[in-house]
């Protein structure tokens, strides 16, 4: 397979997967609904920094190793599935006592108004305690990489191209959450907001608590 046809190939790939409806949209669309844009942006910058290093590992062979180990690959599933169903609890507990929904990263521990860094330390976190990244980039990847070429470099080509995906779709997420911000400004349209986002990040640590 040819380097050009490859990196299509693997687009068309990442592509689909992006824009499948997930745990990113929804901290995405939150974020910038509630006009936190710094902090949207900084969810995406710190899910395409967890992207980056599954990326990296995995073409250093190391996540391949973490999907080896049942035990280890266990134990981040079960970190991770924790850490998604806490936040989504915190954010459903808060609507139905009547509190203002939470600033966007409140249920991150590492909280701030509209603090890019913030942003991207939940974005990042919450990447990085999924171990399904790790599964897909070692099942996908070694797929698409060219015989003879260098795994490694070639590996960074290709997690480069599923950034510029996903940043292009968090462009175009940002884009259109901004419509909402008017309507957010009503409590009953945040609360809703806030069941339905917190509803899918617990309803996603669940799914990865007892998945295989």
């Amino acid at each position: 397979m040819a380097i050009g046809t490859a990196l299509w190939s693997f687009a068309l790939v990442v592509g689909l997967l992006t824009l499948t409806p997930g745990l990113d949209t929804a901290l995405i669309l939150r974020t910038s609904a509630l006009g936190r844009r710094k902090r949207a942006w900084g969810v995406v910058l710190g899910i395409q920094t967890g992207t980056l290093l599954w990326g990296a590992l995995t073409s250093l062979g190391v996540t391949a190793l973490l999907t080896a180990s049942h035990v280890a690959y266990t134990a981040l599933r079960w970190v991770g599935a924790a850490y998604l169903v806490w936040m989504g609890v915190r954010m459903l507990w808060a609507t139905f006592k009547g509190q203002p929904a939470p600033v966007a990263d409140e249920v991150a521990v590492l909280s701030g108004m509209d603090s890019m860094g913030g942003g991207w330390r939940q974005g990042a976190l919450t990447n990085l305690l999924n171990p399904k990244m790790g599964a897909f980039y070692v099942a996908v990847l070694p797929q698409f990489i060219p015989p003879g070429t260098d795994h490694f470099s070639m590996g960074l080509l290709f997690t480069a191209v599923h950034i510029a995906v996903g940043l292009v779709w968090s462009t175009v997420l940002i884009g259109c959450a901004r419509l909402l911000h008017g309507w957010l400004r009503k409590s009953q349209a945040r609360r809703l907001l806030d069941r339905l986002t917190g509803t899918v990040i617990a309803a996603f640590g669940i799914r990865l608590a007892f998945s295989n």
